[in-house]
């Protein structure tokens, strides 16, 4: 791993935060390494404003989808929401059927199987919606290249609200509104959001248009909170309000489902990486062992007995899904290695792999390996269906774009995407993938890395220091986990082992037998025994808190070691 230290010259700047906020320089250089230069721009990132949200109508088509929704709340029609089965779409799902509901409007909700149906609008919910005598269909999470689905549905006399975050194609579904900030004909100045908040912005602008005011959905926010965290959309601008508000109401007025999912946790504080590691994979295991409904309904759930036999069965999803995740990423670890092959990129195929754990798995190669990865599994006949991750440096979308004629169909982002290809075609798009990593990797290191704010001595963390730090969250792509190095370490008392496979470390660290930390390290089993014997070695490191037996303390969050 390199180790990449923040060079800061911006000493004018940093000097008057510093005098002005009345923090160490350390913290003022963190600011300006984020952009920020001045008190007031120091103000807002501290102390997040729903004020300082954008108006709603900005978005393209906006105030076609509030008009239309209004006129079917006017009508009493029955409104399809539909929803991928991600956290991200099923978050969205629930935040929008509360609120319309909330508004006296009918609806049903709809996300489809996984395994029948696969990502996006399918032809299944449209014939239903008919049936139904829905002549309305409001999409999140998904939709923007959804073009056959939405004329099918317009034959059927339904009109689509497509809310997406998704990059469009050159062209846009014939919908009645698309709101989705990355339409090139979109002047929606935040382009970032997550699935969900693009719902949210929907609920804002109704709100406006009702009561004309929004204070009645903030307590929203602790959904789009959650979808923030799963789908690891950038950290600034709205999505920092938005995250931030969330997680406060999380701690302080949580809703019954999420509390359910919280229950026997020691912590009493949560925070983003608490919504992205415990909440998150939870409400994806309803959708990948079972189905994304389960998720909605413990959600939704306002009779505490109810959400936590909820939470109870999907925990038991989420347990399962875990074992079947490390069966398959052993056997994908296994498949690598047959190769015996150097690549650049890692494409890997089972017929019997499970469609709702290869996106894990995908991440756990690069854990491994740090190389974009495709897994793919047999989804139906003929065709093959792969979760595709990516790593720094390398465009995930743009790659597949390159590698288009040998793909069916696919969507995504920059570090995540989801593809379709014919059986046929699985050589083809590997040596294409390869092909078109490999021109990248020419000009770029291979190598992972970790950007460090700052060295610093043990001694300089006090809890000042930390209560500082702590406003810096919540932390994501756009504001990272401020990460710090320390030389000249040693292990004062005995260190030890922890984990299944003791693949993880927990130790006391002190630097001149000064201040002593407590210390742990996952996945540094490794490394951590070629230096355990040195007097003097180096560690890249967060600061973090740890909860144990009701008492929360400060512990060093290892990252590498030298």
């Amino acid at each position: 791993m390199n180790w990449i230290i923040e060079n800061n010259e911006n000493v004018e700047i940093i000097n008057k935060l510093s005098r002005e906020l009345n923090i160490d320089s350390i913290l003022s250089s963190m600011l300006v390494n984020r952009g920020i230069k001045s008190f007031n721009q120091a103000k807002e990132f501290f102390r997040p404003s729903i004020e300082k949200l954008h108006d709603p109508f900005l978005m393209k088509d906006m105030n076609l989808a509030v008009e239309r929704i209004l006129s079917a709340i006017e009508a009493k029609e029955s409104i399809m929401i539909f929803g991928d089965y991600d956290v991200d779409g099923t978050s969205s799902v629930a935040l929008l059927s509360i609120y319309l509901k909330s508004q006296g409007c009918q609806i049903s909700t709809y996300f489809p199987d996984r395994n029948l149906e696969g990502y996006g609008i399918s032809t299944k919910a449209i014939d239903l919606a008919s049936r139904s005598n829905q002549n309305l269909i409001i999409a999140l999470d998904c939709g923007i290249k959804a073009h056959d689905q939405v004329n099918y549905a317009l034959e059927k006399e339904i009109e689509f609200i497509i809310c997406d975050h998704h990059n469009p194609d050159e062209s846009i579904p014939n919908a009645l509104a698309i709101l989705n900030p990355k339409r090139k004909d979109c002047l929606y100045p935040f382009k970032e959001l997550c699935g969900c908040g693009v719902g949210f912005k929907l609920i804002q602008a109704l709100e406006l248009k009702i009561n004309n005011k929004i204070d009645n959905i903030i307590n929203y926010l602790d959904l789009v909170a959650i979808a923030i965290a799963a789908d690891i959309v950038p950290l600034v601008g709205e999505n920092r309000i938005l995250a931030h508000i969330g997680i406060q109401i999380i701690n302080s007025a949580p809703r019954i489902g999420i509390n359910s999912l919280f229950k026997n946790r020691d912590k009493k504080e949560f925070n983003i990486g608490d919504l992205m590691f415990h909440i998150a994979p939870r409400i994806n295991a309803a959708g990948r062992m079972e189905h994304a409904s389960l998720a909605l309904e413990l959600l939704v759930e306002s009779d505490m007995q109810k959400a936590d036999q909820l939470a109870l069965k999907i925990e038991s999803l989420n347990n399962s899904r875990r074992e079947i995740e490390k069966e398959t990423t052993n056997q994908a670890l296994d498949l690598i290695k047959e190769e015996k092959k150097e690549t650049n990129s890692t494409v890997v195929f089972k017929k019997s792999w499970n469609k709702g754990v290869i996106g894990i798995v995908a991440s756990r190669l690069i854990e491994k390996h740090y190389k974009p990865t495709v897994i793919f599994c047999e989804s139906k006949e003929g065709e093959l269906t792969a979760s595709a991750r990516s790593v720094k440096g390398i465009n995930l979308y743009k790659v597949l774009e390159d590698c288009r004629e040998t793909i069916c169909q696919f969507g995504g982002h920059k570090y995540a995407a989801g593809l379709t290809i014919k059986k046929e075609n699985y050589l083809k798009f590997k040596n294409k993938f390869e092909q078109a990593v490999s021109k990248i990797f020419e000009s770029k290191s291979s190598e992972p890395e970790v950007v460090i704010e700052s060295e610093i001595e043990l001694d300089f963390i006090t809890p000042k220091f930390y209560r500082i730090l702590k406003q810096f969250e919540p932390f994501g792509p756009g504001n990272r986990i401020p990460m710090f190095l320390t030389k000249g370490l040693k292990i004062k008392n005995k260190e030890f082992k922890l984990g299944k496979e003791k693949e993880h470390i927990k130790l006391n660290l002190t630097q001149n037998n000064n201040k002593t930390f407590s210390a742990i390290g996952f996945w540094l089993s490794e490394k951590f025994d070629k230096i355990k014997d040195s007097t003097n070695f180096s560690a890249v490191y967060s600061v973090d808190e740890n909860t144990w037996n009701g008492s929360t303390t400060m512990q060093l969050k290892i990252k590498d070691l030298k």
